[in-house]
């Protein structure tokens, strides 16, 4: 069974929106791609752009999804990282250019979908 993590971040102050974007998809996800490599099915950015308001320093700059294939994977990787302090420290070290420690939340997921007529 596939396990999602929902991860919500909101970019470090003095950085804007599109400094954060950028700099995520040059450094920080190369980082993510490599760590999470034969770990993960899947590792997605979601960018938020607020529709019906201005963005206030509450909102969420991205949301994060990664897709283990099933729970022992994911323990497995958790595992690798606590055991590697060198690649522990380079993710926490880019983070730290990156985002807001304090609003960094994770979530895991348990999804349910519903089945929807056709579009039409």
């Amino acid at each position: 069974m596939t396990v999602t993590l929902l991860s919500i971040f909101r970019r470090r102050e003095g950085m804007s929106h599109d400094e954060f974007v950028e700099y995520y998809e040059t450094f920080h996800a190369r980082i993510g791609e490599k760590v999470l490599a034969g770990y993960t099915s899947a590792y997605r950015r979601r960018f938020t752009t607020p529709l019906a308001h201005e963005a206030g320093p509450s909102d969420p700059d991205v949301v994060m999804e990664i897709e283990f294939p099933d729970e022992e994977t994911m323990q497995a990787f958790f595992a690798s990282i606590a055991n590697d302090a060198e690649t522990a420290e380079m993710i926490r070290v880019d983070e730290d250019k990156l985002f807001d420690r304090d609003s960094m939340k994770v979530y895991r997921i348990d999804e349910r979908v519903s089945e929807m007529p056709p579009v039409g």
